[in-house]
């Protein structure tokens, strides 16, 4: 888990950083790659368009408005962050927090991470730090009536295990920056302090996540669609320490990444929500953590 006060003030000071957040930059190789394929015959496949479009800024976290494959237009929207970016605090071990009241607000950025409106929740819908780190909000907004207003579309979650080797891109609408990366593969167990998640996603060293990227899509670049939300990483070699997560394989052998990152996945969550955005963990196949 990422504290994004402190790592906002570490950002300030690392040279080049500057005072105004990232803007997203190039693949490494991605420019000579395209003029290299310009004189093909054979166009590689199109790949989806990952901006900002749809993603939101917290107080302290990153996170995005999201659409289930099965949402209507005119469901209440969705945002999507971590459990550890509550309003309300970190989730206990054990603990899942359903339907609590909230007036939180989000600032909705627009494909060029510029802020256009200021979205607001009427509930948590559903948060928890149990096998997962996940805050699920409804808003006061439909998705119908973000698109009228604003022209912007909700992200759509993915219902099926992403797959090792996949290009992906976490971005982050605190800092209004983007990572790109790929999937580097899955972990059994990753137990940070006092908390346990399950089959969680590790990155290749280039998504070198920082404090403030916490809740933000994990966006497959192939689909556009939303595989996992962006949570922690081992800052300091630290074995199974706060901000020092430590993978845990299924015969108990501990493994420590000084410097990698990691998400949680989302597929899980479409199953657990039937007509409407109403969340409903008694359905059959959802298998999110119960009260």
């Amino acid at each position: 888990m990422r504290k994004p006060l402190v790592a906002a003030l570490f950002a300030l000071v690392i040279a080049g950083a500057g005072a105004v957040p990232a803007a997203a930059a190039p693949a490494p190789g991605q420019t000579a790659a395209r003029t290299a394929g310009a004189d093909r015959a054979t166009a590689a496949p199109a790949l989806a368009a990952v901006d900002f479009a749809g993603t939101v800024a917290l107080s302290n976290c990153s996170g995005s408005v999201v659409r289930l494959p099965a949402s209507a237009d005119s469901d209440p929207a969705l945002v999507l962050s971590n459990g550890h970016c509550l309003e309300t605090g970190f989730p206990s071990p054990g603990q899942v927090i359903v339907g609590q009241s909230s007036s939180r607000t989000f600032g909705l950025l627009n494909s060029a991470g510029t802020q256009v409106a200021t979205l607001r929740a009427n509930k948590v819908v559903y948060s928890t730090m149990t096998d997962t780190d996940v805050t699920i909000y409804q808003l006061t907004s439909t998705y119908a009536q973000i698109k009228s207003s604003y022209g912007i579309n909700a992200l759509t979650l993915s219902d099926t295990h992403p797959v090792a080797g996949t290009a992906i891109k976490v971005v982050s609408g605190y800092w209004k920056r983007i990572y790109s990366c790929n999937i580097d593969g899955f972990v059994y167990r990753l137990k940070e302090g006092n908390w346990t998640w399950k089959d969680s996603v590790r990155y290749t060293s280039a998504c070198d996540t920082i404090g403030g990227t916490s809740g933000s899509p994990v966006v497959d670049t192939a689909t556009g669609k939303v595989v996992a939300v962006n949570n922690t990483g081992n800052e300091s070699g630290g074995r199974c320490t706060v901000n020092n997560p430590c993978e845990v394989d299924a015969n108990g052998t501990v493994t420590v990444r000084k410097g990698i990152n990691y998400a949680e996945q989302t597929y899980q969550i479409p199953a657990c929500f039937g007509s409407g955005n109403q969340l409903d963990l008694n359905r059959s196949g959802c298998v999110l953590p119960k009260p």
